[in-house]
């Protein structure tokens, strides 16, 4: 049997209806100015981190993949105002391109492959020479007899800090719609959710070529991620609400960093919120242009 090398053109015709391709990304003049806005007022309240994450979610989820490459060239000037200015240093640069890819992995659990497949691949053709050769290589998510029963422990007890104290009545009525559904989602919260055993890194942090914690983000973190993909998803409000319930909630956590505690806050999570609204206007604004 001969392999199929070509798509039958009634097929390939077929293909081109119905918006197949991802949404024109805003004018480089549009995203850059509200990315600095956004970024301005993060940095006037120490939660430049915060704002990367939720950055990088929202623009993934809405699926305009250039934007989430050029996100990388702007968050890696070494002065954000000016974006003819030079590059950071490699080691800042690295860890900013660690933690805007981080965040596209978890958004994988809230969003899906296909738009996470296509801004990872715009970020990766964004990424300097250096840089690129300088991210961490290998996996650490490698599901093995070793270490298969901490990766659930991490999952289970995330799940329960989100979602107590419903938290065993939800596992169960999600367990009833498949019993493989509820296994799927302890398993990916503590695989991708959670943080990694390690260190965890924050904006102004650097990361080395040979660091295993690159991108490695906190509690905290990964709930402005589920905040920020579901904001932007649309049309979710119960898992949306769940995921705010998660943020604040955070803010139990020990030996949490001050970001995480303000982004924890009241004041923090409703921030999040509204900067992720203010980003995917910005970002769907008509007039588009190639960036």
């Amino acid at each position: 049997m001969s392999m199929v090398k070509h798509l039958p053109q009634s097929i390939k015709q077929l293909l081109t209806l119905r918006n197949p391709h991802p949404l024109p990304s805003p004018s480089l003049t549009q995203l850059r100015r509200v990315l600095t806005k956004t970024f301005l007022d993060a940095r006037s309240r120490k939660a430049e981190t915060g704002w990367l994450v939720l950055t990088a979610c929202a623009i993934l989820t809405a699926n305009r993949p250039p934007a989430f490459g050029e996100l990388y060239r702007f968050a890696t000037r070494s002065d954000i105002q000016d974006i003819k200015s030079t590059r950071t240093t490699l080691f800042e640069a690295v860890n900013r391109a660690a933690i805007i890819r981080e965040s596209a992995l978890k958004s994988t659990i809230f969003v899906g492959v296909p738009r996470v497949i296509l801004s990872l691949a715009a970020l990766n053709e964004a990424l300097d020479d250096d840089v690129r050769t300088a991210l961490r290589k290998q996996s650490r998510r490698i599901s093995t007899p070793d270490n298969i029963e901490s990766t659930l422990a991490r999952g289970q007890a995330l799940w329960e800090s989100i979602y107590t104290p419903h938290a065993q009545k939800l596992h169960d009525k999600l367990g009833s719609y498949h019993p493989d559904f509820i296994s799927f989602i302890i398993e990916s919260y503590g695989a991708v959710l959670s943080p990694l055993p390690g260190k965890e890194k924050a904006f102004a942090d650097a990361s080395s070529t040979d660091d295993l914690d690159q991108g490695n983000l906190s509690r905290a973190l990964g709930s402005v991620v589920g905040i920020a993909c579901l904001r932007a998803e649309e049309r979710v409000a119960p898992q949306l609400t769940s995921h705010v319930f998660g943020l604040l909630k955070a803010r139990y956590t020990e030996n949490q960093s001050e970001e995480d505690a303000w982004l924890a806050s009241d004041e923090g999570t409703e921030w999040v919120v509204r900067t992720v609204d203010v980003v995917l206007d910005g970002v769907r604004m008509d007039g588009q242009a190639k960036l």
